[in-house]
């Protein structure tokens, strides 16, 4: 029997035209056509002639009856939350791996039919179980004549003179694109790799053509067995299955455990990916899709802003359906989505590149391009009359340093982001050794490295720097403070409070400085946070020198102009040296800022009392 674009032969030669039915529809096949059987494996109706060109034409309308009453079956499905998703797209190595297949099945085929008679019997019997009715007639020979291993001669004449207008034929669709020519080939590897593809899209006459190129090279491999050439059959692979993949919870897992990362970005990686799980359930990373990075998009845009209450608790599907139901409430920014689609893209994509997921599985970003547009950052300095007020507050002026402001980080944090432009972060992984003098004369600097060990971490490499302290920040008793906490070593944490090794105090932190902010300062813009300081800071330095590689060192930033841009501690005191850098941060001003009712006195025994605590 040999397969050609849904033809068969019969034992007298005449042709039929045959389509295999998708296991997922063989029982609503058989509605379809009332058949007296439970399944229908095959659709299957004879083209009443011996001619291939006629044949050819005559299978093109069966064909498309076969197709609609697929299409009718579809229809009866009662459980469309299990069908599978229409897919509008593949990836080069779906579309090669199903190639692939239908060149080693059309191998395996054929090698099976060499084995003698006894494997013809078996295929006959194979059919006719899994059908429900006997094969009719596929073989040219009987029984009887045939040898019990290999082909007699009789049976190798007729497959050359098939296999020459078979070939012939195929080269023929090959050459016109005609991908009707492999109909039946597509469907059986589609419903091999278990892939439900939208006929309209592309990506349906890309694999078509792919599967045509297969045939044809197979069709030239069985003519070179035909003339005794050892041409192997490959093994028939399918594509690995979810079961094969690592979840997201275990891709996750072991991100955390790869190396030690900052506490923050491991708390909001984790958010993230609990997220999707509460939408989606643990998923392999194989077996995410688009549609799940989609809806997880739409899910979290309906996230409220504000959350009280249950809310506080609340799941991803709960926080939506509530945020659904309140579509006058302010949701969450673009930015703050993009920011939990980032986490679990990068989380799913370390499990790709991480052995989460089978090497020789077919893997694409599903979240790909799946971010919103975000408007530019809306972050604002502080003004004068901010800043005024925010050092004219008790907690600056008066000592009253509630729990949340850690003791002295309370204090220093903001003083030296005024002047230094720095990040909470890195202030928090600060030394007591990182703040010393050099030059002569001599002129304190701190200096921001990096030290994942201790972690103490900086958010880019340009990051690493050295700062001159500002000579109001050694008005105001900063160098002081440093030699308190010099007494308990040189490695002693700066501000041992919110230090790396404090877990979640940061964090706390950060919270309770917004807090204090909106509701004891009185700033009420929410675009007026604590990195308003840097802005302000870079803000300043601009007034301050008309060096802008020198400002983008100090500030710790890449332009991204060139690779020069990227300066480390030491590098920085190479180049411009002590006195100009300290020249650029001396004439760092804030006009109308008046800072003289500042007092930090006290402070050393008020951190130690707050940590034995």
């Amino acid at each position: 029997m040999r397969a050609l674009m849904g033809l068969i032969k019969d034992r007298h030669g005449t042709y039929y035209a045959q389509k295999r039915v998708p296991e997922r529809l063989r029982e609503a096949v058989a509605l379809v056509l009332k058949a007296d059987k439970r399944r229908q494996v095959f659709l299957k109706r004879s083209l009443g002639t011996k001619v291939l060109k006629d044949a050819n034409t005559r299978a093109k309308p069966v064909l498309m009856e076969f197709d609609r009453t697929l299409s009718a079956a579809e229809a009866l499905l009662k459980r469309p939350s299990q069908a599978k998703p229409l897919r509008t797209s593949l990836n080069d190595a779906e579309i090669k791996r199903m190639a692939e297949y239908v060149y080693a099945k059309a191998l395996a085929w054929d090698e099976r039919t060499r084995y003698g008679r006894d494997e013809l019997k078996r295929i006959e019997a194979e059919h006719e179980r899994l059908e429900g009715r006997p094969l009719s007639g596929p073989w040219a020979f009987p029984y009887e004549t045939l040898p019990a291993d290999g082909l007699s001669p009789a049976q190798l004449s007729d497959r050359r003179q098939q296999l020459g207008e078979d070939l012939e034929a195929m080269r023929e669709r090959l050459a016109l694109g005609d991908i009707s020519a492999v109909q039946e080939h597509i469907e059986d590897a589609l419903d091999a790799f278990d892939i439900k593809l939208d006929r309209q899209g592309t990506a349906f006459p890309r694999l078509g053509i792919e599967v045509l190129r297969a045939y044809v090279h197979a069709l030239k491999a069985i003519g070179e067995r035909n003339e005794g050439e050892p041409v192997p059959t490959p093994r028939l692979a399918a594509l690995p299955t979810a079961a094969a993949s690592g979840t997201l919870r275990e891709a996750f897992n072991g991100w955390q455990k790869k190396r030690d990362r900052p506490e923050g970005t491991v708390h909001e990686y984790g958010r993230a990916i609990e997220m999707f799980i509460q939408l989606h359930g643990n998923l392999p990373v194989l077996e995410i899709r688009r549609s799940h990075a989609r809806t997880f998009r739409e899910a979290l845009q309906l996230v409220p802003k504000s959350r009280k209450g249950p809310l506080l608790k609340a799941s991803l599907p709960e926080l939506s359906d509530y945020g659904r139901a309140h579509p006058t409430l302010q949701m969450v920014s673009p930015g703050t989505v993009n920011k939990q689609l980032g986490a679990v893209q990068a989380i799913a994509g370390w499990g790709r590149h991480n052995g989460l997921v089978p090497e020789d599985a077919p893997w694409s970003d599903p979240f790909e391009e799946m971010r919103l547009d975000e408007e530019q950052s809306q972050r604002e300095p502080f003004d004068a009359r901010d800043l005024q007020t925010i050092f004219n507050a008790p907690l600056f002026t008066e000592h009253k340093l509630p729990l949340g402001a850690k003791g002295a980080a309370g204090i220093w944090l903001p003083l030296l982001a005024l002047f230094a432009g720095a990040r909470q972060a890195e202030y928090a992984g600060l030394r007591v050794s990182d703040i010393r003098e050099d030059g002569n004369p001599s002129v304190p600097l701190m200096w921001f490295t990096r030290d994942t060990k201790a972690g103490r971490r900086l958010k880019t490499k340009s990051s690493e720097r050295v700062v001159p302290v500002h000579p109001q920040l050694v008005g105001i008793g900063f160098l002081k403070y440093v030699a308190e906490r010099r007494r308990e070593g040189e490695q002693a944490w700066l501000f041992p409070t919110v230090a790396p090794d404090q877990k979640g105090a940061l964090r706390a932190w950060a919270k309770w400085w917004g807090r204090h902010l909106r509701n004891h300062v009185g700033v009420k813009n929410t675009n007026k946070v604590f990195h308003s300081f840097r802005h302000g800071f870079q803000d300043a330095l601009r007034q301050a020198t008309p060096d802008e590689e020198l400002r983008d060192a100090l500030a710790g930033r890449s332009s991204g102009k060139s690779v020069s841009r990227r300066y480390g501690a030491k590098a920085m005191l190479d180049r411009w040296g002590v006195t100009a850098l300290k020249t650029a941060i001396d004439n760092i001003a804030y006009p109308g800022l008046n800072l003289s009712r500042v007092r930090t006195s006290g402070l050393v025994r008020r951190t130690r009392a707050t940590k034995a605590a």
